[in-house]
Order: structure tokens, then sequence, then C-alpha cells
């Protein structure tokens, strides 16, 4: 058995009570008035003891300053070894640091902000670049009339039974780049598998069926007219609201999502039409060609007031 297996825990007691020492090496190492009470020792080894002081200053709260003394073997003189600032258990300390790709959330890309992304990303895999294919001028690349006459060589060939993998002309490579461009593959890398199914959990989880504004809405915007549908897989199960008034206005959103705005939940009422006016074309009203002596509103006979006051 070796000795440092035999050594004792037990605080050396004259380190132990060199409690005075201690204090007075915190004290010269910090500023005046900032070490507090005597909070605690504990053995590091033989002979050797950290005395724990409470701090004042302001802005440590928790810490404590650590003062380690020690003496030599059969010496009766204890030395200061260190003095620290250490953090207790309520200490406030600043959080883990955190790498900046794991720090990044949604929202954080500014204008003018670059977002580099990793080789291996497993969202993206790479995609049809053409790189293979030998340059126009290049002598590894059949000319321009050996491409003509493969083509109508194909044409004028007799259609032979079997599956298309058994024919004996097979596309060239010009054909499959043009493809590739109209099918927008011809990029340097592309989504991955993982990187279409983290698109959709993500697109899902914020307009998805589960949502609270989903759970209330009327019908779902498999429905609705305001939903503008998507190519490609991601079509079969979502698409982009073009409801202005609707919170998912201009996002994806999932075809079992839905909101108060949907086109059919309450369609206005047409105001009500008045009824056509009646004519009745087999009544005659009669209209005198000369009004009515009493129509007037002066009267036709003259009474006697009128008459002394010179009326006529």
């Amino acid at each position: 058995m070796s000795a440092a297996t035999t050594r004792s825990r037990t605080p050396d007691r004259l380190c132990a009570e060199a409690v005075d020492l201690a204090r007075a090496a915190a004290e010269e190492a910090a500023a005046p008035g900032v070490v507090g009470e005597h909070e605690g020792s504990v053995s590091e080894g033989d002979r050797v003891v950290t005395h724990f002081f409470g701090c004042r200053e302001l802005g440590y709260r928790g810490w404590r300053w650590a003062v380690t003394v020690a003496r030599a073997s059969r010496a009766k003189i204890v030395t200061v070894d260190e003095v620290v600032l250490l953090p207790g258990p309520d200490a406030v300390l600043a959080p883990e640091w955190v790498p900046w790709s794991e720090r990044l959330r949604p929202g954080d890309l500014g204008p003018g902000d670059l977002l580099p992304t990793e080789a291996d990303d497993l969202r993206l895999e790479p995609g049809y670049t053409g790189a293979d294919e030998p340059p126009p001028n290049s002598a590894l690349r059949p000319s321009l009339t050996e491409d003509l006459a493969d083509l109508a060589e194909a044409e004028d060939a007799e259609v032979t039974g079997g599956t298309p993998a058994e024919q004996t002309v097979t596309p060239s490579r010009g054909s499959i780049a043009a493809v590739a461009e109209e099918l927008g593959m011809r990029r340097a890398r592309v989504l991955s598998r993982y990187g279409l199914h983290a698109a959709a959990d993500r697109w899902e989880e914020a307009f998805g069926p589960k949502t609270p504004m989903a759970q209330a809405a009327p019908a779902s915007c498999m429905s609705c007219g305001f939903l503008a549908p998507i190519g490609g897989s991601l079509g079969q199960a979502f698409g982009v609201c073009a409801n202005e008034f609707s919170p998912a206005d201009g996002r994806v959103v999932s075809l079992a999502y839905g909101c108060g705005g949907h086109s059919e939940a309450a369609v206005m009422p047409k105001p009500p039409q008045p009824a056509p006016p009646v004519i009745d074309e087999t009544r005659v009203d009669p209209f005198p060609l000369r009004p009515s002596p009493d129509s007037g509103s002066v009267p036709a006979t003259e009474d006697a007031s009128s008459a002394e006051l010179g009326h006529s």
C-alpha cells in the first residue's frame, strides 16, 4: 500500500488554527473592507488546509476568498500557499459558453449577416452540377456531328419490345443536364431527406393541427380558397396561406391547419334585392286638361274682410 493511500484527511491542527494568517493574506490581496467573516476550512492533504472568507465586493455575491496554508514536515511555521477568489454554492455565475452554431435561433439573422453551413450538414446532400461532364471543346466530348448522328439513329430505330432498361440507346449527358436544370437540381447541394423532414416538423409545429388556432378553426386549410399550393413532395401536406387577415399570411401551413379566416367559414350574405316595380297597364288614370277652380291656393269667392282691404 502506498503512502498516498494512508494519508489522513483530518485537517492539520496548526494549519487549521492559522485563521489570522489566512485573513491577513486575503486582505493584502483584496481591497480594504471586502474580506468577510471566516466561513470554514477544508483539508486539501497532509498539512495543507484552505480557509474560506466571505466576499463583500459588489457584484460578487456568493463568492469566497480561499486562502491555502501549509507547513513542511516537522515544521512549526505555517506559510501561505495561494490566495484566490472562488465562487461558492450560491454564487452568481455567467452561463456556460455555447458555440454560435448552437446559440443561433430562428429570426436572429439580420440584414448583412452571413450564416455559413458546414460541409457535412445533414440537411443538405450533393446535387447534380454536371462536374463530371467534359468541357465543350474537350477531346473526351463527342463532336456535334456525332451527336446529331446518334440522335438521328435513335429516331430512325425501330421500336423493340422490352423494358426501357433493355434498350441500347441511353440518354446523353447533355439531356441529363438539361432535365436537371429544369427541375432545379443543377446546384452544388440540395435538400436531403433529413432536411425535408426537419422542415416539415418545424412548419407543422408552428402552423399545424395541434395549435390552439387550428383547434378552434371551423375548417382546415384543405378546403380554404386562400391556400396556394406548392410543388414537390411537400405539397402533399403543406401550402402557403394567401389571406392577408390570417395570422399565417405568407407562411407555409399544414393542410390540417385552420383559422377563423377560412374562405367558407362565414360567408357574408348578399343584401336583399328590392322587388321590381309593378305596372298595371289595364288601369287608366284621368288627367284633366284644365285645373279645377278649387284646386288653387286662393279661394274663388271673396270674403268680406278681403273686400274691405281692397284685395282683388
